[in-house]
């Protein structure tokens, strides 16, 4: 079987899951993060090297305060127990997204991982917090902009590879596949630079619910794909 090197994946319906369970909300997003921890496991063993989670948008924010404040706090104790499973799993962790939107001790505690996770060779695994694909972008511009303004950049010298250096997932190979769940059909903001040539699933499934059967059947699935990359299928 031929293992995507990149899976990405929009965490999608901890909220409808617990509603459906008569649950609050919030009890979906604690079961959706121990759903993560699952996957990464099982993705390394299956064989994928880079696995990218969307966790928190920058259109989150707009949620009631209730749920984001709960949110956060989740967030907090996840990078606690984050750095326990990464240095068990040898699990390089990256958090891509505008830290800078995030409280201070989160702040802190994202570059407590990532600096002691940096040199792991396990999973590669990316968090998207506070993330926009278009903001990503944005930012990417404005730095390339104020290079050029300080005269280290030419306008001309500005490649594809100059625009995905400047990006948040620098160094990162491009998503193979991205799976969402629970029967939703976008791609909400997420990675619009990278997903160029990426293939899509989507599954009614919904995150709490996901498991490593379930990837393998997006994995299978990402099998039958004709990857021509804009080019002609030789005959």
């Amino acid at each position: 079987m031929n293992i995507p090197n990149h899976v990405a994946i929009i965490l999608d319906g901890n909220g409808r899951w617990a509603k459906a369970k008569g649950m609050p909300r919030n009890y979906g997003h604690v079961q959706g993060a121990k759903t993560v921890e699952q996957i990464c496991e099982d993705a390394w063993n299956l064989g994928i090297h880079y696995l990218t989670v969307y966790a928190f948008s920058t259109e989150n924010w707009n949620r009631p305060k209730d749920e984001v404040s709960a949110l956060m706090t989740l967030l907090r104790n996840y990078m606690k127990s984050c750095l326990k499973r990464a240095t068990q799993n040898n699990m390089c962790v990256r958090v891509i997204g505008d830290k800078t939107g995030l409280d201070d001790d989160i702040r802190k505690r994202i570059a407590e991982l990532e600096e002691a996770t940096k040199d792991n060779t396990g999973l590669h695994f990316q968090i998207a917090i506070n993330y926009g694909g278009r903001d990503e972008i944005r930012r990417a511009v404005t730095n390339l902009a104020e290079q050029v303004q300080a005269g280290t950049l030419q306008p001309e010298e500005i490649t594809e590879e100059k625009i995905s250096a400047a990006l948040d997932t620098a160094g990162i190979p491009e998503p193979d596949l991205l799976i969402r769940t629970c029967n939703e059909l976008r791609i909400s903001n997420f990675l619009l630079w990278q997903l160029a040539y990426t293939e899509f699933y989507f599954t009614p499934v919904a995150w709490p619910d996901f498991s490593k059967a379930e990837l393998e059947k997006a994995i299978e699935a990402y099998n039958h794909r004709d990857r021509r990359y804009g080019l002609v299928k030789e005959e």
